[in-house]
């Protein structure tokens, strides 16, 4: 069984899947502010971001999320909203930055690793199937 985040004053039964009370302070400040015009959010971007890592956690279906989270609906706008802005990636830059950072490294790596078996893997598949394309032209050229 998992353990449940830490959070100081749940309004709502807390999954495995819940960021705690320290995983929040870290997010929080790097998540887009409000817009300032227009109508005020209303949602709270921790439930969406509980949400959104319950989906990704569980593999269940948008739709299935349990209903003491916000509307599936906006839950998913967030989701693709933040992805085709780049948020999401961004994020995930930022933090990988500063944890690499924190252990006395580089913010950026400076070595890649490629495997050889791979690539050797794929130059083969790549080869028969030419092959075998080739082949298949021939036989059909051959009966025309």
């Amino acid at each position: 069984m998992s353990r449940l985040p830490n959070v100081a004053h749940p309004t709502r039964k807390l999954y495995a899947s819940d960021m705690s009370d320290a995983e929040w302070m870290v997010i929080e400040s790097k998540l887009p502010a409000p817009k300032g015009f227009g109508h005020p959010r209303e949602v709270d971007l921790r439930e969406i971001l509980n949400a959104i890592f319950y989906v990704q956690r569980t593999g269940c279906q948008w739709e299935m999320l349990p209903h003491d989270f916000p509307p599936h609906q906006t839950v998913y706008k967030y989701f693709r909203k933040w992805q085709r802005k780049g948020i999401w990636q961004a994020l995930h830059d930022e933090l990988r930055g500063e944890l690499r950072q924190d252990l006395g490294r580089e913010i950026d790596a400076s070595i890649a690793i490629a495997d050889s078996q791979s690539v050797k893997t794929t130059e083969k598949r790549g080869r028969s199937t030419v092959l075998m394309v080739a082949r298949r032209l021939k036989a059909v050229s051959a009966i025309s």
